[in-house]
């Protein structure tokens, strides 16, 4: 039994570091070494040591609130870079499966283009439509009388022009808003513009990046040429020894 307590007691003292000692050097460059961490080491990285110098472990130092945002900051900050950067790489692979030459991006341009300038044209012809009405409304309205307060009918009686002014305050309405429909086609066509020639410059440049890769492009460079070997100086005291 008294065996069994000894071997224990052993153990547990092999368990722990021989003389471990604790290291840093603080922020105007001095050493700092004690049993226990130094006072010294507060606000720089220590690390734990045996006194034969081994490295036991890395203590960082605790950091303070601003140094937690900054650093949480910092972290979120490289996070977005390597998301937004992966997100790129998958762009330009599809760049590059999508499109075979520079032509394509024109073609797939004016193919998404077309669509929007019908639309302009439709709603162009809807709005020549919609004047005439208005013009054909409004003299209807003069003819009745003084707008939409109303005039007298052929028998002496009072004509409604209530509804010929609600049909123009619909037709102004319709015109407002198939006028802002053609600026959004418009705007959209002028993005679809600015994103394919965006697209096809980026599409070149990945080109452009590959070929400079391409062994048989670099079979065609200038050959390189050999450095000549400079003659060995000998020492003419180590030669006589």
């Amino acid at each position: 039994m008294k065996t069994k307590k000894a071997c224990l007691l052993v153990a547990l003292v092999l368990s722990f570091p021989a003389e471990a000692a604790y290291r840093c050097i603080d922020e105007k460059g001095r050493t700092h070494i004690g049993d226990t961490p130094p006072a010294g080491c507060a606000n720089v990285i220590m690390y734990e040591v045996t006194k034969g110098g081994k490295l036991l472990r890395r203590i960082d130092p605790t950091m303070t609130e601003e140094q937690a945002k900054a650093r949480a900051e910092a972290e979120e900050k490289a996070r977005l870079a390597a998301k937004a950067a992966a997100e790129q790489k998958r762009k330009d692979m599809a760049l590059l499966s999508t499109y075979g030459n520079e032509k394509e991006f024109d073609t797939a341009r004016d193919r998404n283009i077309e669509p929007l300038q019908a639309r302009i044209k439709q709603s162009g012809e809807r709005i020549k439509d919609i004047d005439k009405r208005i013009v054909a409304v409004k003299e209807e309205m003069e003819f009745y009388g003084a707008g939409k307060k109303g005039g007298k009918s052929a028998k002496g009686g009072k004509e409604d022009t209530s509804p010929m002014a609600s049909e123009l305050d619909r037709l102004e309405d319709e015109k407002k808003t198939i006028t802002k429909n053609i600026a959004g086609f418009e705007r959209e066509i002028v993005e679809l513009r600015i994103k394919y020639e965006s697209d096809k410059r980026r599409w070149v440049a990945l080109k452009q990046g590959s070929a400079a890769q391409d062994p048989k492009v670099e079979a065609k460079a200038e050959p390189k040429v050999e450095a000549k070997a400079e003659p060995v100086k000998v020492d003419a005291k180590a030669a006589k020894k």
